[in-house]
């Protein structure tokens, strides 16, 4: 099968995101401060593109009660909060005080402090404490690689019928065709997870490292 995906320049990605909803001054003023102050670690940060997406998904589907696995400096999580309904609150879910004091300023700056809160901890473990019904209308996953499977286990059964869970950097760079690494292996068998489980339809998207939709029944 052929493809009709193309490779994204700098000018052509350029392009696409100041045609999709480009990043304002709040969520610029985020990403050069974590580039300034954090330059080994700002990878982590989700690109423009994909924090317009969360914030497009999040408003498309209603999303009253959401989560997040592994906030950092906080432009998912700003990007996720900005679309939630009226009333709407996310859990954010990180093991880092220095990284997330910078998103709490961020949050507070673009005025949705009170519809986040923060729980400091391993995900594995303070993602236990949510309540077991069935009440999530989305999560976004974007932690430890390794992790996944565990944050995958502990979600899929609190999200409602139809809820969505996103999933971030599932294609590793592309390195998942020939993992090179522990996370790019523990990805392509996340991956392989996803794929088999019935419980969920996927589909996964070529946005900035791979981002797999998960619609669970």
């Amino acid at each position: 099968m052929t493809t009709k995906s193309i490779p994204l320049t700098s000018e052509l990605h350029a392009y696409l995101v100041g045609h999709g909803a480009p990043p304002d001054e709040i969520m610029r003023d985020l990403a050069e401060e974590t580039r300034a102050v954090l330059p080994n670690d700002a990878h982590m940060q989700v690109a423009p593109e994909h924090a317009a997406f969360l914030t497009f998904l999040t408003r498309l589907l209603g999303v009253r009660q959401a989560v997040e696995v592994g906030t950092f400096t906080g432009l998912s999580s700003l990007a996720i909060a900005r679309g939630l309904s009226e009333g709407g609150r996310l859990t954010c879910f990180d093991i880092s005080e220095e990284f997330t004091a910078i998103a709490r300023r961020y949050w507070e700056r673009a005025g949705v402090d009170d519809r986040i809160e923060l729980r400091i901890g391993p995900a594995g473990d303070t993602l236990r404490g949510l309540p077991h019904e069935r009440h999530l209308d989305f999560a976004f996953i974007d932690a430890d690689k390794t992790g996944y499977p565990i944050y995958w286990a502990e979600l899929v059964p609190r999200m409602r019928p139809g809820g969505v869970i996103a999933v971030d950097n599932v294609l590793r760079g592309g390195r998942v065709i020939a993992p090179q690494n522990a996370d790019d292996r523990a990805i392509a068998a996340f991956n392989d997870e996803v794929l088999a489980d019935v419980r969920v339809d996927a589909v996964m998207l070529p946005i900035a490292d791979g981002l797999t939709l998960a619609r669970v029944h």
